[in-house]
């Protein structure tokens, strides 16, 4: 006898089993490894935890010693503003330039593209970070260029205070990649026929690129930004391995600060609390970015 045709229906109702199958390891890991933690840690931020004793509710009182008290915990803060504040823009200004390069097709495109993307990969690694303390020494590769050219060459340039940030700032640029290769495919999604009106309106290159590339591409800039953003304020290894937060802890970010207290001094629950508040800075100011998109993000699809 012939099978009785399934309805569509329980068509739809298998479907549905196998979705959630197909999804079930993420939602267990998700529950497991970041809601769990997360809840767990809001809990200990209330409370003075050291890891080896039980846990004491202390209600308020990390916030208060956090905001009141600390000074190196504002002092950290505003490093890590600085260091975003500056890092985010050059390092999408230079993934926007190189991706302008390359856009278009060549037989080396595809290297220089492997060889661009390459420093995301391995930027924020121990060893090369190492390398980059070991270049910007005072005896290191970049004094010893400088003075091939005549230029002094015995600037200690991660034992001072104005120079210490901008060496962490500039590895932050060289890790270009990711974002460039965002950009990339931003930039082939944009209609040549924009580019012929344009031309045929006589429009030159820079007036091509501010009215048509630059509009067009403001969905890609603000996707980037977003998660550039949020990377800004997770940096680690740089000051961790590099610096060490010296000197007079001019380069000592907020994560590394977070990261002491909460192993180093044993003070969990201090750490649990500066990790929540900054997660409401990265939430506040992600939201601010969403809210701003209506006026400079532009939607081909919400014309």
């Amino acid at each position: 006898m012939r099978a009785k045709k399934k309805s569509w229906k329980q068509q739809l109702n298998q479907g549905k089993v196998a979705g959630y199958i197909f999804i079930l390891p993420f939602i267990i890991g998700f529950v497991c490894f970041i809601s769990f933690p997360m809840i767990m840690s809001l809990a200990f931020s209330f409370t003075k935890y050291d890891i080896l004793t039980a846990p004491k509710f202390a209600g308020l009182d990390n916030y208060i010693t956090m905001f009141t008290q600390d000074k190196l915990f504002w002092k950290t803060f505003g490093v890590t503003m600085y260091y975003v504040f500056f890092s985010v823009p050059l390092r999408l200004i230079m993934a926007l330039l190189v991706a302008l390069l390359l856009v278009k097709s060549s037989r080396l495109s595809g290297f220089y593209r492997t060889v661009y993307y390459l420093p995301s990969i391995i930027g924020s690694s121990v060893a090369v970070a190492i390398l980059w303390k070991r270049m910007f020494a005072s005896d290191g590769v970049i004094n010893a260029l400088l003075g091939l050219v005549g230029i002094d060459s015995a600037t200690a340039w991660l034992g001072r205070t104005d120079t210490a940030i901008w060496t962490l700032i500039l590895l932050a640029v060289w890790q270009f990649g990711s974002s460039m290769l965002i950009f990339l495919a931003g930039l082939k999604q944009i209609p040549a026929y924009l580019y012929e009106a344009a031309t045929v309106d006589g429009a030159g290159a820079i007036t091509k690129f501010f009215k048509v590339t630059l509009p067009m591409l403001t969905p890609t800039i603000f996707f980037n930004l977003i998660n550039q953003l949020i990377n800004g304020f997770m940096a680690f290894t740089q000051s961790f391995i590099i610096t060490e937060g010296k000197p007079q802890n001019s380069t000592l970010f907020y994560v590394v600060y977070m990261y002491q207290n909460s192993f180093k001094y044993n003070k969990l629950g201090y750490g649990c609390a500066m990790a929540w508040f900054m997660v409401l800075v990265v939430g506040g100011l992600t939201a601010l970015i969403f809210l701003s998109q209506k006026k400079w993000v532009y939607y081909e699809s919400e014309r």
